[in-house]
């Protein structure tokens, strides 16, 4: 094996463009043969255990584990239907009880809150029971372990946005926006009504249902009948980690003191839900050596390649010395690369999932945050794969992953 010194990580580098033909081809291949890998479906399993058999047979993998695991992915999506239920219902009871109004809108702020901005598991139950699928698979160092690095990528595909398919990212945003100036209106307004403010509430109560389209347009806020193919989001992330591993092994690199492996994650796209599990899982596993887990989602864009410091819609802080880290590794490289946080409404990554399990994290993005067209809709096929931001993130993450072997 080649010495895993400076020089042999320089070989690395120096193949970035042979690589990234090869992680387009199989993104392609893989969005060819797996259609419609939605969280706990067959194809997100079938996709998986094909992505295993890549990182046994090319990366010089052991361990590697195909793991099951149950959710119920249809609940965070379908929150909208709850939402756009208590929203609608706390608009009109405002005019039978005031009360009721004050509890369908509370209701619906508490569902907001837990179940949309931090991602908790508060109506799953509601919702039928599926499998969804993981894979772990790492790379053993070639002295004694000392630290141990996971590459990770979400290999589920998302649920269209109809409205920013159609209309583009302010338009699907309306809804959302409007239908939460909406409910604080209604409860406020509920709130003055059952305090015997007046019969001034009437009126303003009649004004307060033009909110009520808004309420209802929730409902298009996804198609449960059309899966994207994803290739962007989040394939682009899965073969960075097996890329680099396929290339290490195709050169003979062996770090000497760091286990370098991949976790592909399955459902990321229906609340984490698959990082939640692994983290659950796997916790007892990592806790002989210090394990840090680098997530990839969506490398699209050069222009926006983000080291996030927050996630989950900005109340999760990641891991700041890893942050820095490859910020560091990127400039050293002549990679653009900026810091920043995945804000309120802007979602979550899969790092502030194992970041709540226990572990160091970090969220490697390359997208802008602002809305983009191909998000979650069918436009995010290989064909708008973008080879620059391709090259860039695996240029960045090969000198940051030489810096942890030689810290």
């Amino acid at each position: 094996m080649t010495k895993p010194d400076g020089n042999a990580f320089d070989v690395l580098a120096a193949g970035s463009g042979e690589c990234v033909a090869y992680m387009m081809r199989e993104i392609a291949e893989i969005c060819r043969r797996f259609k419609s890998r939605s969280p706990g479906s067959e194809n997100e399993r079938k996709a998986a255990e094909y992505m295993a058999g890549i990182l046994g047979k090319d990366c010089g993998c052991t361990g590697i584990r195909v793991e099951s695991f149950t959710e119920h992915p249809a609940s965070f999506y379908g929150y909208f239907y709850c939402s756009m239920v208590c929203d609608t219902l706390c608009g009109i009871t405002f005019f039978i009880q005031p009360w009721l109004s004050i509890l369908f809108g509370s209701l619906s702020l508490l569902l907001f809150l837990f179940h949309f901005v931090l991602y908790r598991q508060v109506i799953d139950p509601l919702f039928p029971a599926r499998q969804g699928t993981n894979v772990t698979a790492v790379r053993p160092c070639s002295g004694e372990v000392r630290q141990r690095i996971f590459l990770n990528g979400h290999l589920d595909a998302a649920w269209e946005f109809p409205l920013n398919y159609h209309f583009g990212g302010i338009v699907f945003e309306i809804p959302g926006v409007m239908a939460t100036v909406g409910i604080c209106y209604d409860l406020v307004l509920a709130v003055c009504a059952v305090c015997g403010a007046g019969s001034w509430t009437h009126t303003a109560g009649l004004c307060g249902l033009i909110f009520i389209p808004f309420f209802l347009l929730l409902g298009l806020t996804y198609n449960p009948k059309r899966i994207v193919d994803g290739a962007n989001d989040n394939l682009t992330g899965c073969l960075i980690g097996i890329g680099l591993l396929r290339e290490m092994e195709k050169n003979g690199i062996r770090p000497e003191h760091t286990e370098i492996g991949v976790i592909l994650t399955g459902s990321e796209e229906a609340g984490l839900r698959g990082a939640k599990a692994w983290s659950k899982a796997h916790r007892d596993d990592c806790r002989d050596v210090p394990t840090s887990v680098i997530c990839f989602d969506t490398i699209q864009d050069p222009r926006h390649l983000m080291v996030n410091r927050k996630d989950l819609n900005g109340t999760v802080t990641t891991d700041a010395a890893l942050c820095s880290l490859f910020l560091q590794a990127a400039e050293a490289v002549n990679v653009p690369c900026r810091t920043g946080l995945v804000p309120l409404l802007g979602g979550a990554t899969d790092s502030a999932a194992f970041i709540q399990g226990g572990f160091r994290s970090i969220a490697i993005t390359g997208m802008s945050h602002k809305l983009e067209r191909f998000y979650h809709t069918r436009l995010d096929r290989s064909d708008s794969l973008n080879a620059e931001a391709l090259e860039n993130c695996y240029r960045a993450a090969v000198e940051f992953l030489k810096r942890l072997e030689q810290a």
